[in-house]
């Protein structure tokens, strides 16, 4: 399985951006779908999820009503819109893939595939 984000880049505060990423290998649509972020000198936290079908999602509360995931399983690919850019938004940003079927709490969830990373900076 590979994964593949795109979409990062240098944006003003207050400004927008939409991540991609790709997967490749999948043998299956039903997975949960996720994003996380890791900030220099951070640990790594959950930004948001999605499940198969794209009708639940789970979103940090330091995005929420912000950002937004999305899915599109004939293209293999899950989305993260972001709005509403803030410094602190700043992190290289992770999709992953976990093999348990959402229902609810997927930041808990153990993931089993990575991409590799799209940096996002937002000034100020």
């Amino acid at each position: 399985v590979q994964l593949q984000a795109s979409g990062g880049g240098l944006v003003q505060a207050g400004g927008s951006l939409r991540l991609s990423c790709a997967a490749s290998g999948l043998t299956s649509s039903t997975y949960t779908r996720g994003w996380f972020r890791q900030a220099p000198g951070k640990e790594r936290e959950f930004v948001a999820a999605i499940s198969w079908s794209g009708s639940s999602a789970t979103y940090a509360d330091s995005v929420k009503g912000r950002f937004t995931i999305s899915r599109d399983n004939a293209k293999n690919t899950v989305y993260l819109r972001m709005n509403s850019l803030k410094p602190e938004d700043t992190a290289v940003y992770y999709c992953a893939v976990t093999r348990t079927i959402y229902s609810g709490s997927p930041q808990n969830y153990q993931y089993d595939y990575w991409g590799q990373g799209t940096e996002v900076t937002v000034s100020s």
